[in-house]
């Protein structure tokens, strides 16, 4: 029974998020309590939420002053070399700007933390993709992919917890999937590609003076990108092609192009006369921020408290007067607040699930289903239920409560337990999309795109990408 409401509860969240028929915070918090109520143990949904909101409390604390940092690092315009030496490169061409930010993502993504991947991916990324009104599905969808493959570093989480739950070491593990990973980082970057041209062609290519200069020249093609769009191509004084169409709608309100100083407005990283700019600052806050993440990947400090430490240094120092530090906070209020909350809803969705045993009765259904003339091919089953359930559940859940007895059962038919934690990894690209992975949710939020969105979108690519590299790792004998 359990078994069969936790498959519910799961469906019902995505069903109604992809239809919008809820909020993900509303749909996080009140189908859970629904469904606890259903199990028939809703005296101890206070338990169950409280214990989910002390697993995540580091993660959204960390969220909430990552968000203050990288925010301020834009306004004072750390940032701008990076998207004007992009734009410059990428010569406003689509295709080039999303294969651009595959590989923004996975040299990122080196730093072991989807988060901080996905707040310098946006904040780089998002004034291209507003400015030539390109699709940020593809953006978010793009990013996603890529740091999931990468997730898979050592030091990014699952392959730890493969090795720390199988009493392997972890550069056993790694080293030998490098090759299939690389062909999976391959197939994303072709993948980016593939969607790069589609872009290209519903939207049609600039020139960066075009793009620098589009407000003045194209204003009433730019304003009013709030809706689906028609894809048309303008043309400019020069004569040369501007884009007009929104396309996904999931853009910004109508007007947040004219916003000037908002700190929402997407366009701070190109808007070379803003008043946060503090050229004179710039080589202490790219140090800052070298700095700061040698930190995190050093792990001299809690990543919340780096974070922390950073965001009070870099308002003192940037913005020394008490207004305009509170400014700067107001102007990433929504963001902060938009974030932090759906770590918290989403406290309460992974809480219920583990509290009411729901993922406990999930994973053995699962472990129980499978034939046992499979046996033999235990690291292919475990690289397959990977996606599903890596998705459904947390890697802890996963790597902790359902590799070992998968590891068992390949134990008993000769596959060893190399092969079944190299197996175990495949499902990171789907993973990362999770709607119980708190990253994601700073990926959406950053980007304005609504979860739903982003779900339809990302989830057959994603899973496209776990095949290959499954497919990979057997061809090289890997897995």
């Amino acid at each position: 029974m359990l078994t069969i409401l936790g498959f519910a509860m799961i469906a019902t969240f995505l069903v109604l998020i992809m239809m919008k028929k809820m909020s993900p915070i509303a749909a996080l918090v009140l189908i859970p309590a629904l469904f606890c109520v259903f199990v028939g143990k809703g005296a101890h949904l206070g338990d169950y939420v409280l214990d989910g909101v002390t697993d995540l409390a580091p993660t959204a604390a960390m969220l909430m002053f990552a968000i203050v940092y990288f925010g301020v690092m834009i306004d004072v315009g750390l940032f701008d070399p990076i998207v004007r030496g992009i734009l410059k490169f990428c010569k406003a061409d689509p295709m080039r700007i999303v294969v651009g930010t595959a590989v923004l993502a996975a040299i990122v993504s080196l730093d072991g933390d989807g988060s901080t991947t996905f707040m310098i991916t946006v904040s780089a990324m998002y004034p291209l993709y507003k400015r030539l009104k390109m699709s940020l599905v593809v953006m978010t969808g793009v990013a996603a992919m890529a740091n999931g493959v990468m997730n898979t570093l050592p030091w990014g989480g699952p392959t730890a917890r493969a090795a720390t739950a199988l009493k392997l070491d972890a550069s056993d593990i790694f080293v030998p999937m490098i090759p299939a990973l690389l062909v999976g980082l391959l197939f994303v970057f072709v993948l980016s590609y593939v969607l790069g041209v589609r872009e290209r062609r519903r939207l049609g290519v600039l020139t960066l003076d075009d793009v620098l200069e589009e407000e003045k020249e194209t204003e009433t093609v730019l304003v009013g990108s709030g809706g689906s769009g028609d894809g048309k191509v303008s043309m400019n004084k020069g004569g040369t092609a501007v884009a007009g169409g929104a396309g996904s709608g999931t853009d910004a309100p109508e007007g947040a192009e004219n916003s000037a100083d908002s700190g929402d407005d997407g366009f701070q990283g190109l808007d070379p006369n803003r008043a946060t700019l503090r050229p004179k600052l710039y080589w202490f806050n790219a140090l800052l921020t070298v700095s700061l993440l040698t930190a995190m990947i050093m792990e001299w400090l809690p990543i919340p408290v780096l974070f922390l430490i950073g965001a009070a240094l870099v308002l003192s120092v940037n913005f020394p007067h008490i207004p305009d530090q509170k400014a700067r906070l107001a102007a990433h209020a929504d963001n902060v607040l938009n974030v932090s909350g759906m770590v918290f809803a989403a406290a309460v969705f992974t809480g219920v699930l583990q509290g009411t045993g729901m993922v406990d009765h999930m994973a053995k259904w699962m472990v129980d289903v499978i034939p046992g003339s499979m046996g033999p091919h235990m690291a292919l089953v475990t690289g397959i239920l990977s996606l599903p359930l890596t998705y459904f559940m947390s890697n802890d859940g996963f790597y902790f409560g359902v590799l070992p007895v998968l590891a068992e059962a390949g134990a008993a038919h000769g596959v060893t337990p190399l092969e079944m934690a190299r197996a175990s990894l495949v499902g990171q690209p789907l993973h990362m999309s999770s709607p119980l992975v708190p990253a994601v949710y700073v990926l959406v939020g950053m980007a304005k795109v609504e979860f739903g969105d982003h779900t339809k979108f990302v989830v057959k690519w994603a899973a496209l990408t776990c095949l290959v590299i499954l497919g990979a790792g057997m061809l090289f004998g890997i897995i």
